[in-house]
């Protein structure tokens, strides 16, 4: 990726007007914002193999060893 030159950075500062925009438009102080995670394929196969058998979503899955993880890392 290559870095923008001088003349554009102002190019683009005259083309851009802000002035009239709203702050906090899209702000929403409670708003939960959720992750992708992106699996690799060979770990997504076997999450999805293992979430068939049992039945669940392979999120319910990776929430469950991570929660797993996370105890056995407080627990040290």
């Amino acid at each position: 990726m290559e870095k923008a030159t001088i003349e554009e950075i102002k190019e683009q500062v005259r083309r851009d007007d802000f002035s009239e925009g709203e702050r906090g438009k899209f702000y929403h102080p409670n708003a939960e914002l959720y992750l992708p995670i992106y699996l690799e394929p060979e770990v997504a196969d076997v999450l999805r193999k293992l979430a068939g058998e049992k039945g669940v979503q392979v999120d319910t899955i990776v929430n469950d060893w991570i929660k797993k993880n996370i105890a056995l890392i407080e627990t040290v």
